[in-house]
């Protein structure tokens, strides 16, 4: 098979829409979305009714900001391109709100089609954070938090991300619990057919089964897409120390 020739800066776009897009389908299952993406869902449930000129895709830049912030003072360093990965943040809060938007009225009630449906958006999250490894252009802060504390550490990336992924999770169910006055309405009878504040089984599956998904869809890039990029000088600049 023919490789799409110089595909770096395509590969970034559809990282941007894919996982937006994928996010977007996770959330209309009702399951539990991504830890990754739990924060910003769960803190939309919590003042949505404060003011409706919330979004999903602003709490999720809001949030990415916070963590600029937090990756900064525990580096003490600050990089003119961090600021970069915060303008990548708010063109994908846009496009994620842009999906949900559209698919705004999709409603499917049978729970076995719901999962079906969270695993869609996953083989979609999978493919969007896949083609971003093989991109020079600024990542997301969630990914620039995890590279550069273990740059600062001297850690592998594998064990920052882990720490990283549990850390969200742990954040996402305490927000979860101590937002909402319905806490008490929580069942544990319920988590395998519908989410809490967007967390859910869903959310637990999604984290077991992401890695793989991945490398699945990493490998198939590799046999598409040549990641070479078409704007040298643009890569040149773009690169961090």
């Amino acid at each position: 098979m023919k490789k799409i020739n110089k595909s770096a800066e395509l590969l970034w776009i559809f990282g941007i829409l894919f996982v937006a897009l994928g996010v977007a389908v996770c959330s209309k299952a009702d399951l539990g979305v991504s830890m990754i993406a739990a924060p910003p869902f769960v803190l939309y449930d919590a003042v949505a009714h404060l003011w409706s000129g919330f979004s999903v895709g602003m709490l999720e830049y809001l949030v990415q900001g916070v963590l600029l912030i937090a990756l900064c003072l525990i580096i003490r360093k600050f990089d003119w391109r961090y600021l970069l990965a915060f303008a990548v943040a708010v063109v994908y809060g846009g496009v994620l709100d842009f999906f949900l938007w559209l698919l705004k009225d999709v409603t499917v009630q049978a729970v076995w089609l719901r999962w079906v449906l969270l695993l869609v958006g996953d083989v979609l999250v999978g493919f969007g954070v896949a083609c971003c490894f093989h991109t020079y252009m600024p990542l997301q802060v969630y990914e620039l938090f995890v590279a550069e504390l273990a740059k600062k550490f001297q850690i592998v990336i594998p064990k920052v991300k882990r720490v990283f992924d549990i850390t969200l999770l742990a954040v996402s169910v305490v927000l979860a619990l101590t937002l909402f006055a319905d806490v008490k309405t929580f069942d544990w009878a319920t988590i395998g057919t519908t989410s809490f504040h967007s967390i859910g089984l869903g959310t637990l599956v999604t984290t077991a089964i992401n890695s793989f998904i991945i490398a699945f869809m990493d490998k198939l890039i590799c046999k598409a897409f040549d990641d070479t990029c078409r704007f040298p000088k643009l890569e040149k600049m773009l690169k961090t120390n």
